[in-house]
């Protein structure tokens, strides 16, 4: 399949993404009124904000490819957000409802850390600074979400869900 280029696997994985994020947007909220700890609340809240400023930005570098915003459906974020609704009723109102929250989020914040690494580096490859700089900058916010959902975990919601088993 000649035709199938980088160009053609970064819009494909762009358009993944676009996915993603707009299914995140919609489970944030959601997570955050689940979640026990003020900290936790805070950190979904805020990145709930960045969230939108990615799509946002993802938008943008659509345009700069010269395509239409689209998006294709993403099987394996529809999958964590299925499991972190099913965490929020399994453990509702549960001394582990925010460590289960935790980790439901940073697999999403993972998937998102793989998805844009390898944008940004395509987008380099394919000569465009502009792009890969838009994505540098989502990549950061994800990276930087990922490391306080660590310190929530570590700091409180772990130890409470030991603490009160």
């Amino acid at each position: 399949m000649p035709d199938q280029t980088l160009e053609t696997l970064f819009y494909d994985t762009l358009k993944d993404i676009y996915y993603a994020e707009k299914r995140i947007l919609k489970a944030l909220p959601k997570m955050a009124r689940g979640a026990q700890s003020s900290a936790l609340r805070d950190a979904f809240e805020t990145h709930r904000d960045e969230t939108e400023g990615h799509v946002e930005r993802l938008q943008q570098v659509f345009e700069l490819l010269g395509k239409p915003p689209r998006s294709k459906t993403c099987p394996a974020i529809d999958g964590i957000i299925e499991e972190g609704e099913e965490h929020l009723s399994k453990f509702s109102g549960s001394p582990a409802m925010d460590a289960g929250l935790i980790a439901v989020a940073q697999a999403v914040e993972h998937y998102e850390i793989a998805r844009y690494g390898a944008l940004r580096q395509w987008a380099s490859d394919l000569g465009s600074s502009e792009m890969s700089k838009l994505l540098d900058q989502t990549l950061g916010e994800e990276m930087n979400t990922d490391r306080i959902l660590t310190e929530v975990a570590e700091s409180d919601a772990n130890r409470s869900a030991v603490e009160t088993a």
